[in-house]
Parts: structure tokens; C-alpha cells; sequence
């Protein structure tokens, strides 16, 4: 289970280079998709179709370093983008410590320890990704719904899958 409000996270080697994706390509070459990228949408640089899926890595939760999940909710819908816009003044937030096998249940699970409306038996909690694009603008992009206590099918998804990278922001609607 992640752990909430404390310090600490590990550091992505800028030579792996997973935030900038291939500078050759020109724009729209980032990995989580769009023309051109490495996303679901995109083919992988050369023309050789989507770029392969790697077998996920067993995470050592003793060992590895949680990263700092920064956790935006909102009851009724989610915040609007140029709430992210201004970084001295964004919506109240939620530090979660986590690491990248965490899925959306878990998430969900710590949401509920601070969130009294996430625990409501027909609760939904909707989860999306902030991040900016390649020009610095803010974009958001929804990656699942989990159900408050019935199990779905976007419960397993893991941040690794769904493409999360260190200092994304998550906004939290509960609805």
C-alpha cells in the first residue's frame, strides 16, 4: 500500500530520455500518444508500426524509492485546466508517496482515507492525468473511472501502464 505525506521520491535519469521521446521526429513524437508518438495513436519512429510492449517490471516495494504523486480532488467533476495553470495558487491537494505498479484501486483506497464522499457506497472516483504538452500548455487526459466499492474493469490498471511519469499531476473527481 502507497504511503500519504511524507518526503521523499526516486529520480528519472535524463538520459533514458521516456519525458522527451525522440528528438528527431519533430513535434508530436511524445510517448503518450499523438501524431507521429509512441502512444496508442502513434507508430514507433521509422514506420515500423506501435512500438512493442515491455513485460512490466517487478517492483521491490522494500527496496525501491516511492515517487511524489501530487493528488488534486474534487467532488462533481474535475477542475478545469487553468486551475493547473498558476502553480502558487492550484486546488487543494493530496500528497501521496506511491510507486509505479500502484493501480487505480489502491489510489482510489488512499483517496477514500481523506475524502469522505469517495467512500459513499455508489461513489465513482474518475481519475486523469495533467501534465504539459511539448508548447508548455496544460492537457488533460482521462485514464479510468473506478467504482467505490464495486470492482470494474479499470481497477488494475497500473500507473506504469497508463503512461504516468514523474511530476504529472492527478485530478480526482468523485462523483
Amino acid at each position: 500500500m502507497a504511503a500519504m505525506y511524507h518526503r521523499g521520491g526516486p529520480q528519472q535519469d535524463w538520459r533514458e530520455g521516456r519525458r522527451m521521446g525522440n528528438f528527431r521526429g519533430g513535434f508530436g513524437d511524445d510517448p503518450r500518444g499523438g501524431p507521429g508518438g509512441f502512444g496508442p495513436r502513434g507508430a514507433a519512429p521509422g514506420g515500423a508500426g506501435p512500438a512493442p510492449q515491455q513485460p512490466p517490471e517487478e517492483i521491490n516495494r522494500e527496496k525501491t524509492c516511492p515517487l511524489l504523486m501530487r493528488v488534486f480532488p474534487r467532488q462533481g467533476g474535475h477542475h478545469k485546466l487553468e486551475e493547473f495553470a498558476d502553480r502558487n495558487s492550484l486546488p487543494d491537494e493530496i500528497a501521496i508517496y506511491t510507486w509505479m505498479d500502484a493501480d487505480l484501486r489502491e489510489l482510489s483506497d488512499l483517496i477514500k482515507d481523506v475524502q469522505p464522499a469517495a467512500r459513499n457506497r455508489n461513489a465513482r472516483i474518475s481519475f486523469a492525468f495533467v501534465y504539459p504538452d511539448r508548447r508548455g500548455r496544460n492537457v488533460m487526459r482521462q485514464v479510468g473511472v473506478v467504482h467505490s466499492t464495486r470492482p470494474g474493469e479499470d481497477d488494475s490498471k497500473t500507473l506504469r501502464q497508463l503512461n504516468f511519469q514523474t511530476g504529472d499531476y492527478l485530478d480526482v473527481s468523485i462523483y
